[in-house]
């Protein structure tokens, strides 16, 4: 597994990088599929719609890679602050989608 290839900093684990990473990586994949669907939806109200869902589907994406990880993939383990991460990345990219590309 490429995580267990890095060097272990200790500076790296107090700012918690690996959770920023999540943060970052889970609000721009929410924020790139808003932005791909801008097209396909009129009304405001639909956009807004689709967007809480794909914000929803991301969640739950990141929720199963987690058991995925507990379950299938040997040395890697559930980490409850990655989902916390996740969610906090997906709902950074949905609001900063609606903000942006829903007029009020």
């Amino acid at each position: 597994m490429p995580g267990s290839a890095l060097p272990k900093s200790d500076w790296l684990s107090k700012i918690w990088i690996d959770k920023w990473v999540h943060i970052g990586l889970f609000s721009i994949m929410v924020f790139l599929c808003c932005w791909a669907m801008l097209g396909n939806y009129a009304a405001d109200k639909k956009l807004k719609i689709f967007f809480i869902r794909w914000a929803i589907v991301c969640i739950a994406y990141g929720v199963a890679m987690e058991f995925v990880q507990k379950y299938f993939i040997p040395n890697r383990s559930f980490d409850i602050g990655d989902i916390m991460a996740d969610t906090v990345g997906s709902l950074l990219g949905l609001m900063y989608s609606t903000r942006r590309y829903i007029k009020k």
